[in-house]
């Protein structure tokens, strides 16, 4: 039976186990799990049927879509968005009959990174802030900031800005005008930074 936290929705259908932490104005939907020894941020949504843990760090502002799985080594930073059925790997050769616990890898989602749906993480690489992931794409190398990545595999197909806008050449987001700057080939930067 799931504990009373304080400020936080769990629908009925959904468990949350022992020593998790709930912060205030998250909502947790239907058919969900939340496994032993996760923390999760403030005004966070769970949708149906996603399941954290155990051993998994959400921050703040995260928004889950449903059928989402969140495995242990897979951190998500504040402002983070998992689009509908977006997967993590977390070993890079599974078989049923191996068992490689011991082999998890490492993989942190930034903040205000977006996956779109059906999108594939492979463990190990980091996703840089506000990095935009297309639907469907299969990511297999460490994400720059802000980068717009698309395909199977992955690849930078342009750049995003902080609120979601698609940066032309100017690199000036169409939504609020703010400016960025590129400082290779591979990074840009907001121009205030």
């Amino acid at each position: 039976m799931n504990k009373i936290y304080k400020g936080v929705f769990i629908h009925e259908s959904s468990y949350v186990d022992d020593e998790v932490v709930l912060g205030n104005g998250t909502k947790i939907w239907h058919f969900s799990h939340v496994l032993n020894n996760c923390k999760i941020g403030e005004n966070c949504s769970l949708g149906q049927n996603v399941v954290i843990g155990p051993n998994v760090e959400v921050g703040n502002d995260v928004k889950i879509q449903n059928n989402v799985s969140i495995y242990e080594g897979v951190t998500l930073q504040d402002g983070v968005f998992c689009g509908p059925s977006c997967v993590f790997t977390n070993v890079i050769n599974p078989r049923s009959e191996v068992v490689r616990k011991d082999e998890y890898r490492r993989t942190t989602v930034k903040k205000g990174a977006s996956i779109g749906a059906n999108a594939t993480v492979v463990c190990g690489h980091d996703l840089g802030e506000y990095c935009f992931i297309a639907a469907g794409a299969v990511v297999t190398k460490e994400v720059k900031p802000y980068a717009l990545m698309a395909g199977t595999p992955a690849k930078r197909i342009g750049w995003m800005s902080k609120l979601g806008g698609k940066l032309d050449n100017d690199l000036i987001c169409p939504i609020d005008g703010s400016q960025y700057v590129q400082v290779d080939e591979d990074t840009i930067k907001e121009k205030n930074d």
